[in-house]
């Protein structure tokens, strides 16, 4: 019979009986020990990734969320918008996914031993979750700047299992006082994004959106923090249908990860923005800039304003609020579509979170028409002379008034600040020049964050010119034409010297009014307000009023 090769096990075993029959050679040089290098585990490839998506535990916690149809995005975009809602997971957010599949991995010893996070909120839920499930305890560690509904939440998901630590201003900071706790108490740190087996279980969402919706798919947009999820979300994807483009998302001042795949190498912020707090990372990770720079086709840079804008287009599709970094895909969506223009495309954005807090929702909603551009803001400056306050209303026309600041200051000159609604981007550059056309010099501080967040609500104070002002508030019913009506309504020679209005988005608009009345008329005043047919208080005596404005 032709000979075979013995197997490996047995020729072992023979080398070794025959070593042992030999004598030794006499050494003649000392033995020289060397110690072995620890060797470094190769990157894992898309098939790793692949199968570890596929074996996840998350559905341990997690549900297969609805990718639903935006019908009005899709409408005004003129394509097939679609929404993830991983704000309906039971943590509101993405995160337990890959918390929880991290944790699941570990050995029954690691898991006594407990574990440790840090986390601006969201991963701290997914955590908290994941510690009461497995029974094991956790320390959580927030930044200072958490909103407190985040805080909150995490208490009640973990209960007793849930050490709460708050330090630091940014993730960035937690971690590293994070890291400190792990080594004193042997703890195993979850990390948020920068984890094979957390990135796995991020991957899922991508898992489910190609089993939700099989046919075409152009573009898949996922905020960016870390880049936990879409490290995930781009490895399933290119894994499975690779023609898909992954357009990653960042705000303006919490770039990191652009950044750092243009450098090809991780950049550390200095500072980052606080507004979307959910993606306010100042360093990215190692393994998730290697998977974002293999395969993440393009980034789309937001602002707050669009980012306000998206959360309430999310609201009017879905009727759900959701929080900052929720809302980025939606914004980046809707920037890409129309830098790329045609139609028919089929975009998804996924909504990855909806902890907000509640205090925001004013902010959200002043600058989110302002973000669309469905709001122009203009300074401009009239002649102080009777009959050009009207004059300049009479031009606005039809458009409706969302905001109208003016305090007398100058005998020569008024300077007003108006927000006007627009149909279309761009359109306010078009009426500041037919304001200007018209003789009324106008700056447009659309754009103007001053302007935006301050400016507006601090047109006003004291002047020496407002002599015998009486102070009077309007509430009237918010229709077109009801401001027209008002001044239409005032006697020419009335002289108004202070006016505020801002549109709350109520059935009823808000006037202070500031009205000049000469002392032949003082008497008329009731008859002539009471003929308004609207509602009125006379606040010259308010103690405001007299300290501030007076």
């Amino acid at each position: 019979m032709p000979s075979q090769a013995a197997p490996a096990v047995v020729r072992k075993k023979a080398a070794a009986v025959s070593s042992q029959a030999k004598p030794a050679k006499k050494a003649t040089k000392p033995a020289i020990k060397t110690i072995a290098k620890p060797v470094k585990a190769k990157p894992l490839v898309l098939a790793d990734y692949l199968q570890k998506i596929l074996t996840t535990r998350v559905y341990d916690v997690a549900i297969e969320s609805e990718l639903v149809r935006a019908n009005n995005l899709s409408r005004r975009l003129g394509h097939e918008v679609y929404i993830k809602r991983e704000d309906t997971q039971p943590v509101f957010s993405f995160k337990l996914r890959g918390a929880y599949n991290k944790m699941a991995q570990l050995s029954a010893k690691a898991l006594a031993k407990g574990v440790i996070c840090a986390s601006a909120g969201n991963h701290a839920q997914g955590v908290a979750l994941g510690a009461r499930r497995l029974g094991c305890k956790a320390t959580i560690v927030m930044p200072v700047t958490t909103p407190q509904v985040k805080v909150d939440a995490v208490a009640a998901f973990g209960g007793d299992n849930v050490q709460i630590v708050l330090h630091g201003e940014s993730y960035s900071d937690a971690a590293l006082h994070a890291r400190v706790l792990e080594q004193k108490k042997g703890m195993t740190f979850v990390h948020p994004f920068d984890d094979p087996d957390v990135i796995a279980g991020q991957g899922t969402v991508a898992m489910e959106i190609l089993r939700q919706h099989s046919g075409p798919i152009d573009a898949v947009f996922v905020a960016i923090g870390g880049g936990g999820l879409i490290s995930g979300v781009a490895a399933y994807i290119k894994a499975v249908r690779p023609e898909i483009k992954v357009i990653g998302v960042q705000t303006d001042d919490s770039d990191a990860m652009a950044r750092s795949a243009k450098a090809g190498k991780r950049v550390t912020l200095a500072d980052v923005g606080l507004f979307a707090d959910g993606t306010a990372v100042k360093l990215v990770g190692e393994e998730t800039l290697r998977l974002v720079r293999k395969y993440v086709d393009d980034f789309v840079i937001v602002n707050t304003d669009a980012v306000c804008a998206a959360i309430k287009d999310i609201y009017q599709d879905t009727r759900s609020i959701v929080e900052p970094s929720g809302a980025m895909g939606v914004a980046a969506m809707k920037q890409y579509a129309a830098r790329h223009g045609g139609q028919g495309k089929t975009y998804i954005a996924i909504n990855c979170g909806a902890n907000m807090n509640f205090d925001r929702l004013r902010f959200v909603a002043e600058r989110a028409e302002v973000g669309e551009e469905r709001e122009a803001l203009f300074a401009v400056t009239i002649p102080e002379e009777r009959g050009s306050f009207r004059r300049f209303c009479e031009m606005i026309g039809p458009r409706s008034v969302t905001e109208f600041n003016y305090r007398i200051s100058d005998e020569r000159q008024a300077h007003v600040f108006v927000g006007l609604s627009t149909q279309r981007k761009g359109e306010s550059t078009q009426i500041a020049k037919s304001f200007d056309a018209q003789g009324f010099a106008t700056v447009d501080l659309t754009h103007d964050e001053v302007a935006k967040t301050h400016v507006r609500h601090m047109v006003g104070g004291r002047s020496a010119l407002a002599e015998g002002e009486r102070l009077f508030s309007f509430e009237f019913p918010e229709r077109p034409g009801a401001l027209m009506r008002f001044l239409s309504s005032m006697p020419p020679d009335w002289n108004i010297s202070l006016f505020h209005y801002r549109n709350q988005g109520a059935d009823y608009g808000r006037i202070l009014v500031g009205l000049q009345v000469p002392a032949r008329d003082a008497k008329r005043v009731p008859k002539v307000l009471d003929g308004l047919g609207y509602r009125y208080t006379d606040e010259s005596r308010n103690p405001v009023y007299r300290l501030f404005l007076r």
